[in-house]
């Protein structure tokens, strides 16, 4: 997976920047507006977006705010704060990830069209529910990894 997003996460980042560098240009330097390009920026910003998140997810990055790991004093008391904000996260991404998947029902349904150049929406709002699901995928096992983290320290000070 790493390799993956290696690739994939420079690539729609510079797809973007460049359909952005051009419409700028066209507009600004040659006065001609480019119709459609606005649409077409939505979809590998969209990518860019969610897979970002769950690059983060992966690599167990995303921005926490630790706060109570100032108070605590021992390592095992800061890991049972991990595992509870973890089954938090769990909860909420579960549930979000519930809410993604009415709105893939939803867009697969409908197959709505971009309104200028016809290109079907689903493919920008599949990302949505793939996203989440990957998150909550990365989300739950760094969930067990830090119970087993947890139920290994336990085990280590009964054993003292």
């Amino acid at each position: 997976m790493e390799r993956f997003f290696k690739y994939i996460l420079p690539l729609l980042i510079s797809a973007v920047a460049a359909m952005q560098f051009y419409q700028v240009v066209m507009r600004y330097v040659f006065e001609i507006p480019v119709m459609g390009l606005d649409e077409m920026i939505v979809y590998p910003t969209l990518w860019l977006y969610l897979l970002g998140g769950v690059n983060a997810a992966r690599e167990d990055t995303q921005i926490k705010a630790n706060v109570l790991d100032v108070f605590l004093k021992t390592d095992r008391s800061r890991l049972t704060v991990r595992v509870v904000a973890d089954i938090m996260s769990v909860i909420v991404s579960c549930w979000l990830t519930y809410w993604a998947w009415d709105y893939f029902l939803y867009a697969k349904r409908v197959w709505k069209e971009s309104p200028t150049l016809y290109i079907p929406t689903f493919w920008a709002e599949c990302s949505l529910f793939i996203g989440m699901a990957l998150m909550t995928a990365y989300t739950v096992w760094y969930m067990f990894k830090n119970m087993k983290k947890l139920a290994a320290s336990s085990t280590a000070a009964k054993e003292l």
